[in-house]
């Protein structure tokens, strides 16, 4: 999703082969979606299959790392008191961030092997400091960050996922919030971009009846925002698209095909030993139960 296939990626895509997952005879899928796995289903069914349904594990990424490290830091940042939310105190907080992620999963340390953790980390500071740029933390007081929500849909399906941060306006406004470490997509692509931000004011529009004022994509890698307003029409065609899409995804927890569909991300895919498209074979399919969440 972030990056390319680097040395310990292509350690992992030779575990992978090398493992031959057998994947259990029955599984339960959770009537639900979150936006990254409706993602993943729009960009290769078979991808959805290998995430979703067989769990199979995937590499540690440089970038979806600093992300994580990045997106901590920020976090911690609207801990302190808004006169104390200044760049060095930001900074500051990259590299417990990392020390908390690689404590909690020492493997991802390898993601700073090719480059050094000095470089690596000084990397991360930089994306927090494009993000003083583009905001002053001392002037907002966020109603919640790294917020789950969750709404159950008319046809029974669970909508959910944590938003990065929720600020309403003393007049009741909301705006949805979201960092990116990457950089801003040509304008052609806003509409997929803007996918998981709408998923998110659909489900606090279906929760509480408001319609957030605005979505806010802040790509730090190039200190650009995309920001939509979105109208109750456009909120319903998401909702209409989703249903769509997991309407799709059940047709096909029925019939066990979920092929692969080709393009540039296959590039940056871990799976490819396991796709067809490449040569590999996938794990046996599993008998399907779909049920809620908690099953």
């Amino acid at each position: 999703m972030f990056a390319g296939h680097n040395s310990q990626t292509r350690r992992f895509s030779t575990t992978v082969n090398q493992m031959s997952p057998s994947t259990p005879e029955v599984v339960t899928v959770p009537r639900a979606l979150s936006p990254s796995r409706a993602s993943d289903f729009q960009q290769c069914p078979l991808l959805f299959r290998f995430r979703s349904i067989d769990k199979l594990p995937t590499a540690p990424s440089s970038a979806a790392t600093r992300g994580t490290v990045v997106h901590a830091a920020l976090e911690g940042l609207y801990d302190l008191p808004a006169p104390e939310r200044t760049l060095e105190a930001a900074t500051a907080l990259i590299e417990p961030s990392w020390q908390a992620v690689i404590a909690k999963d020492p493997e991802v340390a390898v993601v700073a092997d090719d480059e050094g953790l000095g470089v690596w980390l000084e990397k991360a500071r930089d994306l927090v400091g494009t993000y003083f740029a583009m905001e002053d933390p001392q002037r907002l007081e966020p109603t919640g960050r790294e917020l789950f929500v969750q709404t159950t849909l008319d046809s029974g399906l669970i909508l959910r996922g944590f938003i990065d941060r929720l600020d309403v306006s003393p007049a009741g406004d909301v705006r949805i919030v979201d960092y990116k470490t990457g950089k801003s997509p040509n304008p052609r692509f806003q509409d997929k971009a803007l996918f998981q931000m709408r998923f998110y004011g659909l489900v606090l529009w279906r929760n509480d009846g408001v319609l957030p004022r605005q979505l806010k994509l802040m790509f730090l890698g190039d200190g650009r925002p995309v920001i939509d307003e979105p109208s109750a029409d456009v909120l319903t065609a998401t909702e209409n698209k989703i249903v769509a899409i997991w309407n799709d995804i059940e047709d096909r927890l029925n019939t066990g095909v979920f092929e692969p569909k080709t393009s540039k991300l296959c590039d940056w895919c871990d799976f490819q030993s396991l796709c067809p498209a490449f040569g590999g074979e996938p794990p046996l399919f599993p008998t399907i139960t779909v049920g809620s969440p908690e099953s």
